[in-house]
């Protein structure tokens, strides 16, 4: 199976720190972010990962190198401007192969084990369904959540204040969702996910463990904290 981190984005609300670097390669409990979706993936079996960037994308190849450090093989998407999540897809879906691929967000934590990725691949393939998304509790910043959850384990656009959760920027996806996002051009996930919605081709699950979008210097300092703690009380269980 094979994976996709996205990590084209500019970081706007990450400045300064993210002037001189991107996103990804800023340091949280002793690596750069980036490093512990690679050795994440690397456990869970899956190798071979592709890795879109944007801004200063050149010190994401510079640093990361072919993946061999880290027991995976890394192809790169390169972008002169982000391309938003489907536009950098399906910029990048050649590289992807015919099957269902897992998609992390360069700019999360999560203690999710993507070793499950590979049965829900599995399912699309056998269901024909398009998609399936991690979804996790609403943080402070996304009060509302994204999506609902419906006791089938599919997911609805229809936002109810009760049953609404937020989607954590894990997902596995049909190529098929992408068939008609143009390459090279800007394009947004959220669209395509709720027209497929629309048709009920889009299955979800609930996570209740560890889940962080890391957007600002202060969600970066709290995650940074929590894995030093994590380290700390149990050496070998996150490196």
């Amino acid at each position: 199976m094979r994976a996709m981190i996205l990590a084209a984005g500019r970081g706007e609300r990450m400045r300064p720190l993210t002037d001189h670097l991107p996103k990804p390669l800023l340091s949280v409990g002793g690596k750069p972010l980036i490093v512990w979706h690679l050795l994440k993936l690397a456990q869970a079996g899956i190798t071979d990962i592709v890795i879109n960037h944007a801004w200063l994308g050149e010190k994401i190849e510079a640093t990361l190198g072919d993946g061999g450090e880290f027991g995976v093989q890394l192809q790169y998407s390169s972008e002169i401007s982000a391309l938003e999540t489907a536009g950098g897809i399906a910029t990048a879906l050649h590289k992807l192969g015919t099957d269902p691929f897992l998609v992390i967000n360069g700019d999360i934590w999560c203690d999710w084990n993507p070793s499950h990725a590979a049965e829900i691949a599995n399912r699309l393939t056998r269901t024909g369904l398009l998609a399936w998304l991690l979804m996790v509790p609403n943080p402070l910043h996304n009060p509302s959540g994204d999506f609902t959850l419906n006791p089938a384990g599919q997911l609805t656009q229809h936002k109810s204040q009760l049953t609404a959760l937020t989607f954590s920027g894990i997902g596995v996806y049909q190529p098929a969702l992408f068939a008609n996002t143009p390459k090279g051009l800007p394009a947004k996930l959220a669209p395509l996910l709720r027209t497929a919605m629309d048709h009920q081709l889009v299955l979800g699950a609930r996570f209740d463990g560890t889940w962080m979008d890391v957007g600002t210097p202060e969600r970066l300092s709290e995650l940074d904290e929590y894995l030093r703690k994590s380290l700390q009380q149990a050496p070998n269980q996150l490196s």
